[in-house]
């Protein structure tokens, strides 16, 4: 985010206080307040998670959800856990980061070129956010590229997110895809005003057993590069 585009910093005003969604709402409080042990003295940030990155991005990066000890600790999507150890540090060598790790909001981590956002900006019980949940969230993610208007890859982190770019594409007022075009890792689909380009996600349960490696990420993160030109 960056003080010099005061429409986002507004719109991030609005995401981060947003109360839509009464089961998020309790979820991502109580999650703040009784804390995980290991982070028993940090000051937990329990609120909607706003996207952050560089307002000229050409490669917009889409994922599910914060994590409950993770984004919904520190205030950033994709901060404070394995997730994001993996994703910052593939962004780093791909030139997309400043730095290959991510702490904290106030780490000095700065991306160029790239905006990070998630399909649902609080935290939901077991990963899992209802259709509802979903849907409720997606204008979040309209509004932000009105701002962010440079987007012409966007690369979805999982099947969650291939399917709320879909769905965002049809918010912006354009028709459904017939057929729907189908997730998998490496796979890419022109379809208008974007290149999607599918990842698998970098959770712990895909990173530790091999499914995605650093390899496959960074080939996929390079593609994107390349294709936003």
């Amino acid at each position: 985010m960056t003080a010099a585009d005061p429409g986002l910093a507004a719109l991030e005003a609005e995401v981060t206080t947003c109360r839509r969604c009464p089961r998020l709402v309790a979820w991502r409080e109580e999650v703040a307040r009784d804390r995980r042990a290991a982070f028993a003295d940090q000051e937990y940030w329990g609120r909607p998670i706003p996207g952050f990155g560089d307002p000229a991005a050409r490669v917009l990066i889409l994922g599910l959800a914060p994590a409950a000890h993770g984004g919904n600790r520190t205030g950033r999507i994709f901060t404070g856990d394995r997730s994001g150890d993996f994703l910052f540090a593939a962004l780093h060598r791909t030139g997309f980061a400043n730095q290959p790790t991510s702490v904290h909001r106030d780490d000095g981590l700065a991306l160029t070129g790239a905006w990070i956002t998630a399909a649902v900006r609080c935290a939901p019980p077991a990963n899992k956010p209802t259709p509802l949940e979903r849907d409720t969230c997606l204008p979040w993610t309209v509004a932000e590229l009105q701002h962010v208007r440079d987007v012409r890859v966007v690369v979805c982190l999982g099947a969650f997110a291939w399917d709320a770019a879909l769905r965002l594409r049809v918010a912006l007022g354009l028709p459904p895809l017939r057929p729907r075009p189908k997730f998998g890792h490496g796979a890419g689909v022109d379809v208008g005003p974007w290149i999607m380009l599918g990842s698998f996600h970098p959770s712990q349960q895909n990173t530790f057993t091999g499914v995605l490696t650093e390899p496959m990420i960074d080939e996929v993160l390079r593609t994107a590069r390349d294709l936003a030109g």
